[in-house]
């Protein structure tokens, strides 16, 4: 069986262990990966999602740099930006939901920016190594919105370019490991 033709931004995507600290990421770069995101499908088309973008040496970097954990605080304030991704689940200061698939859209948002980095010759790197609650608070994050994610965004180093080796699930597993088998939801009596 032939393997599938992926699109080379899909393909070639990867997660750099270390970003090029002397790599400037541009103001019209910016632009274009949120340009991206804002056109990534949502339900009802609601786009529950925001960014929180501070590029390296602008106002704001360092006060997300003081929210990472150590073991990201060791490779991410070398990138050209960190992101905090939001998503607005209720509105307001209620309990109503905003939207049931906000996590969701955001996540398909982020992707989005991730595969445009990738065909601009950049890399992202997703993480949750942060404080939570002390970023939020020190964002004010408005009501019925949450951090989930933050995103680095830059050139790896050129010692990290090449392709590390990868394994993926199998497209089988992909698509029965969420669903039980037949004798598992029915067991023999």
């Amino acid at each position: 069986m032939n393997a599938p033709q992926l699109t080379s931004a899909l393909q070639g995507r990867f997660s750099p262990l270390r970003f090029d600290p002397s790599h400037v990421l541009s103001g019209s770069d910016v632009e274009t990966l949120l340009e991206a995101a804002r056109w990534a499908p949502s339900a009802g088309n609601a786009q529950p999602w925001s960014f929180h973008l501070r590029r390296r040496g602008e106002d704001g970097h360092d006060q997300l740099v003081e929210h990472l954990a150590g073991s990201s605080r060791r490779w991410a304030p070398a990138a050209g930006a960190l992101v905090v991704n939001m998503a607005r689940r209720e509105v307001d200061d209620t309990s109503m939901l905003y939207s049931e698939f906000a996590d969701y859209d955001l996540g398909q948002a982020v992707a989005h920016m991730t595969v445009q980095a990738h065909a601009m010759g950049l890399s992202c790197r997703q993480f949750r190594a942060f404080d939570l609650e002390g970023l939020h608070n020190r964002l004010g994050v408005r009501p019925g919105w949450r951090i989930l994610t933050m995103t680095a965004i830059g050139v790896p180093l050129r010692s990290d370019t090449t392709l590390p080796a990868r394994e993926r699930r199998s497209i089988a597993d992909l698509r029965t490991a969420g669903v039980a088998s037949p004798r598992d939801r029915h067991p023999p009596e």
